[in-house]
C-alpha cells in the first residue's frame, strides 16, 4: 500500500520528504532505488513475522495446546450489546424483529427518525 502512494507521487513528479530521516524521494533514479529498498526491506520484515508466528504457532501444537476459542464458548459482547433499549422502542414500533441486527448498520444512531 505504501508502495503504491509512493509510487504514484513518483508517476505524478511530487517529492515526499520524511521528517526524521530527511529523505527526499522525488522522480529521480535515487529516489527510485530508496524506494524500492524501503518496500524490500518492508516486505522482508513482513516474512519474518509470519515466519515468527507460524513457528510459534506449530511448537504450541507439538506441545498439545489447543489453539483457539474454546469449542462451545460463546462471545460476550454480540452485535446488540448495550441497545437493548432501542430494540424494545422499535419492537414497540412494530419494527420487523429480523431486520434488527442490520438496522445500525444502514442507519446508524438515526433510529429515532423513524
Amino acid at each position: 500500500m505504501i508502495m503504491g502512494i509512493l509510487n504514484e507521487c513518483m508517476n505524478r513528479d511530487v517529492q515526499v520528504w520524511t521528517i526524521k530521516d530527511n529523505y527526499r524521494l522525488g522522480s529521480d533514479i535515487n529516489s527510485k532505488v530508496l524506494a524500492f529498498a524501503f518496500g524490500l526491506s518492508a516486505e522482508i520484515e513482513r516474512n519474518l513475522i509470519s515466519q515468527r508466528t507460524k513457528e510459534a504457532l506449530a511448537r504450541k501444537r507439538a506441545e498439545g495446546v489447543i489453539l483457539g476459542r474454546p469449542k462451545g464458548s460463546k462471545s460476550k459482547v454480540k452485535k446488540l450489546t448495550g441497545k437493548e433499549a432501542e430494540i424494545k422502542t422499535l419492537l414497540e414500533k412494530k419494527y420487523p424483529s429480523q431486520l434488527l441486527p442490520g438496522f445500525w448498520e444502514y442507519i446508524g444512531s438515526q433510529w429515532q427518525n423513524l
